[in-house]
C-alpha cells in the first residue's frame, strides 16, 4: 500500500500539464483568429492605426499648406462626389518667375474609383482671365497665382474648378525618395545636351528610381511638349501606385511634413483625409484616363506658341462634363491614351 501511495505521489506532478493544455490552445487560436482577421482587415487595421497615431499630425501640416484661391471659398463638396482639381507643377529656377509648368485638369470620381487626367500644354495659346489679354497660359499662375490660374482654365474648358493643389518641384525630389522611390517606364537614358540648359542625365532601365531622378524625368524637355506633359501623367500614376501600397501608408505624414511650403492647396484637411481613407479602402487603385489638349505649334512676335484646336476643345468640355456629372451612367472616355506611346526619352 505504502509503495502504491509513492507511485501515486510521484505521479501528481504530471496533472499540471493536462491543466495547460487548453489555455495553450486557446492562445494559440485566438493568435491564429488574430493573424487571420489582420490579412483580411488589413486596410481596416492600417486606417484605424492611422487615426490613432498619425491624422492629427497630418491634418495639421495639411492646414499650414491651406491657402484659398483669392477671396472666394472653396466649394463644398462631398468626398464621394465628383470633382475637379487643378494640378499645378510650379518650377521655378534662380530668378526665373514662378510659372506653371505643368498643368492638369482632373476629375475625380471617388465612386466609380476614376480619375480622368487632362494635360494643358504650358504654352497654350488662350485669354488670361483677369488681364484681358492673349497670352501663354502658363503666365496665368505668375501674375495672378492659384486664383488666376484656375479661372484662366475654366474659361478655356467651360467647366468648374473646384479646387487647385501646387507644388513646388523643388520639393518634389524629398518626397520621392520618402516612399522609397518610384517606377518609371524610362527605355532610353534621358540627358540635357544644349549648353543653355542644366545638366541632366537619368540611366534607362532601372527597377527604381530616386528622387533626383525622378525630378529630371518630369523636367527633360529637349523633345516635346507632348512628350513632356506625357511624362508628367506617367509620374502622377507611377507616385500615386506607390504611396497607395501598405507599406508607405505610414510614411504619408512624412511626405507630407516634407512637402511642407512647397505645397499649397484650397482642400480643407478634412476632405482630403477623408477622400484619401475611402480612395485606400477600394479594393484596387483608381483607373486613371489621360488625355492632352491637341493643337499645333505657332510663331507671333518671334515667339512660339500653342493653337489649341477648337475642334478638340469642344470634345473635351463634352467629356469633361460627363465625368462632372454624379448621375451620369456612362462617362465619354479619352478617344487615345497616350501615355501608351513611346517617345526617345521614355
Amino acid at each position: 500500500m505504502e509503495n502504491s501511495a509513492a507511485h501515486l505521489t510521484r505521479r501528481k506532478p504530471k496533472k499540471p500539464k493536462k491543466r495547460w493544455k487548453k489555455p495553450l490552445i486557446i492562445t494559440l487560436s485566438v493568435l491564429v483568429l488574430l493573424g487571420g482577421l489582420g490579412f483580411i482587415y488589413q486596410k481596416q487595421l492600417v486606417i484605424l492605426a492611422f487615426n490613432m497615431f498619425a491624422s492629427d499630425t497630418v491634418k495639421e501640416t495639411l492646414d499650414d499648406s491651406f491657402k484659398p484661391a483669392g477671396n472666394e471659398d472653396a466649394p463644398v463638396v462631398e468626398h464621394t462626389d465628383p470633382f475637379s482639381l487643378l494640378l499645378l507643377g510650379i518650377d521655378q529656377r534662380d530668378n526665373e518667375p514662378s510659372r506653371s509648368d505643368t498643368i492638369i485638369y482632373s476629375v475625380v470620381r471617388p465612386e466609380d474609383n476614376k480619375v480622368l487626367l487632362l494635360s494643358i500644354p504650358r504654352d497654350s495659346y488662350t485669354e488670361i482671365v483677369g488681364r484681358d489679354v492673349k497670352s501663354k497660359i502658363n503666365s496665368a499662375y505668375a501674375h495672378g497665382e492659384a486664383k488666376m490660374a484656375m479661372d484662366t482654365v475654366e474659361k478655356l474648358l467651360e467647366n468648374k474648378v473646384d479646387f487647385y493643389a501646387a507644388i513646388n518641384f523643388n520639393g518634389l525630389k524629398d518626397i520621392v525618395d520618402a516612399i522609397g522611390g518610384v517606377e518609371l517606364p524610362i527605355k532610353k537614358n534621358i540627358e540635357n545636351k544644349l549648353k543653355t540648359h542644366e545638366k541632366l542625365f537619368v540611366e534607362a532601365n532601372k527597377p527604381i528610381y530616386n528622387g533626383e531622378e525622378a525630378l529630371g524625368y518630369v523636367r527633360y524637355r529637349e523633345d516635346s511638349d507632348f512628350n513632356r506633359t506625357m511624362r508628367h501623367r506617367i509620374f502622377l500614376s507611377a507616385f500615386m501606385n506607390r504611396a497607395l501600397e501598405v507599406k508607405n501608408l505610414t510614411k504619408i505624414p512624412d511626405v507630407i511634413k516634407i512637402a511642407g511650403s512647397n505645397f499649397t492647396t484650397n482642400m480643407n484637411s478634412d476632405f482630403i483625409v477623408k477622400f484619401a481613407e475611402s480612395l485606400y479602402m477600394k479594393d484596387s487603385i483608381p483607373t486613371i484616363s489621360n488625355y492632352m489638349l491637341q493643337g499645333t505649334g505657332a510663331m507671333r512676335g518671334g515667339v512660339w506658341y500653342y493653337d489649341l484646336s477648337e475642334e478638340d476643345l469642344q470634345h473635351v468640355r463634352t467629356m469633361i462634363a460627363s465625368w462632372l456629372d454624379p448621375d451620369a451612367t456612362e462617362i465619354i472616355e479619352p478617344s487615345t491614351d497616350d501615355t501608351t506611346e513611346s517617345t526617345d526619352a521614355a
